[in-house]
């Protein structure tokens, strides 16, 4: 009897490799003692939030993060251009 829940997987997912991909994949599979589909599955998803967490938030060491506030307290400075460029209807939406 298994204690862990495993999901159903029910898409498929196709990718060609190159000989020396596959035998790469292959020996990290080996090595990890697992099977290729969950190896390929948990690095593709590790992968994919990467992706989205780069475009949606991002995080920096303690120095960085200083100059970050540093720069976050400057005064607000007037820049009319850009006031007038933002206040210009959008080309993305149809009137």
């Amino acid at each position: 009897m298994t204690t862990r829940t495993e999901r159903r997987r029910s898409r498929r997912l196709e990718v060609r490799t190159t000989p020396e991909e596959r035998a790469l994949i292959d020996l990290a599979v080996t090595v990890s003692g697992t099977d290729p589909t969950s190896f390929v599955v948990k690095n593709l998803t590790v992968a994919a939030r990467r992706v989205q967490a780069d475009r949606s938030e991002f995080k920096l060491g303690p120095d960085a993060q200083r100059v970050w506030e540093v720069i976050n307290q400057r005064p607000v400075r007037n820049l009319p251009e850009l006031r007038e460029f933002m206040q210009r209807p959008s080309p993305f939406v149809k009137r």
